[in-house]
């Protein structure tokens, strides 16, 4: 890692090389959020890699569901695909933003008080430590209540700072969630369709048998056909649920992670800003 110094500290963390979506070259999403646009690439990049060897091998009974169930299947593994990518981007993000947790942006002595004079020197050692704090939720959070402290009289007043922007974070992050959820709504939906596709193409070619008794051999052929629309009907509500439920459970516990990660950001500002600040009391 290219490290570079800045008032005598080595910079830790730099958000322009260290995060996943910078490093590959596109603009990073906030915090934890995902860039759409390379999100998307990469959900068609994977669905590429998962349908191109298939196609070798399309008379097997698995490849068969995902290659001549019509076209509903394409849907569900493009939006599968597309959910995993957003969920590994920000699985990757997370772990990237507890790096800050590790951070000794205040001093850990003793004797140590927090006050408007040597909020001064604490922001000049974040500054130090990373690139920019605005691009971490810890740092960032830090950075809001210490510059306004020249502004503020009383402990509570900064409490009510971090608390803000700690509802401001969470928010942050239900929003980042949305797309996922889209998706995880939408692919059931399509397997129901694929459902409905399927079952109307049985029905007909059945009504068809009925109405057409023309021998054995002709029985059979519209058998098959009828068969063939219970398998589309069958079979993309099947992968449709299942691809629904993974991702409903990878997301789960990402967000379940990223939910610990705010809190011990609130715990690590109540121990290393709260609790050190020395200024006037309520009367």
């Amino acid at each position: 890692m290219n490290r570079l110094r800045n008032n005598g500290l080595v910079k830790i963390l730099q958000w322009e090389k260290m995060d996943i979506e910078e490093r590959i070259g596109v603009t990073g999403g906030k915090y934890t959020d995902v860039n759409l646009t390379l999100s998307l690439f990469l959900a068609i990049l994977l669905s590429v890699f998962f349908y191109a060897p298939q196609f070798n091998y399309r008379d097997f009974p698995i490849t068969s569901i995902f290659l001549n169930r019509g076209i509903t299947p394409f849907f569900i593994v493009f939006f599968s695909c597309w959910s995993l990518c957003i969920l590994f981007v920000k699985w990757r993000k997370v772990i990237f933003q507890q790096k800050a947790l590790a951070l000794m942006v205040v001093p850990q002595t003793a004797d140590f008080e927090l006050t408007k004079n040597t909020a001064k020197n604490i922001l000049s050692r974040m500054y130090g430590l990373v690139d920019d704090p605005k691009h971490f939720v810890l740092l960032n959070r830090i950075e809001r209540a210490l510059a306004n402290l020249r502004n503020i009289g009383m402990i509570a007043d900064v409490s009510e700072v971090l608390r803000a922007q700690a509802q401001n974070d969470e928010d942050q992050m239900e929003s980042s969630y949305a797309l996922v959820r889209g998706f995880v709504w939408a692919i059931p939906v399509l397997g129901f369709i694929g459902t409905v596709l399927g079952l109307s193409q049985a029905i007909g070619s059945f009504g068809t048998v009925i109405v057409k008794s023309e021998g054995l051999e002709y029985l059979k052929t519209s058998l098959q056909e009828i068969t063939s629309g219970l398998s589309v009907a069958f079979d993309t509500t099947l992968i449709a649920l299942v691809a629904a439920l993974c991702i409903q459970l990878l997301m789960i516990g990402l967000k379940k992670k990223e939910e610990s990660f705010l809190d011990d950001c609130n715990d690590y500002c109540h121990a290393n800003i709260i609790s050190r600040l020395r200024l006037s009391s309520p009367e």
